[in-house]
């Protein structure tokens, strides 16, 4: 079996009566690599919420979004995904640096179905696939530890209207965001961003 209970974890376990049923799950269903099924689903996948943590321990949870695929699988231990231009703050690529734990959440909303992947993630400035991502200031590699599906009945069905037109995609150029160019941002903007012009 894994790692993946510490005490507390097992207190309430012992307190609801479900450690048979949580040492069955750890024992069946997580695992450190993914199956071709859950390769197939993580790039399908056009979103996914990301947990981080700082080096004190203080969460930070962000959404991820691109279009299908732009999380790749790089082996059966191995996910990367980009890190586009944001709000400046990155508070989750900053976290990465103090924290390398991540824990990733894909839901595909329409089918009803989620994933867990819980890793340790390296960020590279100067990844090789900075060129695959159009747009990206860095690229995000996590390494698997644990990875598992995720019951799916408390997951309202959705259907995606349409994507995004800020999502960076190669031969377009993306619009700038309003906020941008409102008073709360455009004096502080950094050198070079489209906003600027």
């Amino acid at each position: 079996m894994s790692e993946i209970y510490r005490a507390s974890h097992r207190r309430l376990q012992d307190r609801f009566d479900t450690r048979r049923l949580a040492d069955r799950l750890d024992e069946r269903i997580v695992h450190d690599r993914l199956t071709d099924k859950e390769r197939a689903f993580i790039e399908r996948q056009d979103m996914f919420f990301l947990a981080t943590a700082d080096a004190e321990g203080r969460p930070n949870c962000s959404y991820k979004g691109g279009d299908p695929g732009f999380v790749r699988v790089l082996d059966e231990r191995t996910v990367a995904f980009p890190s586009w231009d944001g709000n400046g703050m990155y508070l989750s690529a900053g976290n990465l640096l103090e924290n390398p734990h991540v824990g990733m959440l894909f839901i595909d909303f329409e089918r009803q179905n989620r994933l867990r992947l819980n890793g340790v993630a390296s960020v590279d400035v100067e990844d090789p696939f900075l060129t695959e991502y159009p747009g990206a200031q860095l690229v995000v590699r996590v390494r698997i530890r644990e990875v598992f599906p995720n019951c799916p009945r408390y997951i309202h069905k959705l259907q995606r209207v349409e994507a995004s037109p800020y999502v960076p995609r190669a031969g377009c150029t993306p619009p700038v965001p309003d906020w941008k160019r409102s008073d709360l941002a455009r004096d502080v903007l950094p050198k070079g961003d489209p906003a600027n012009d």
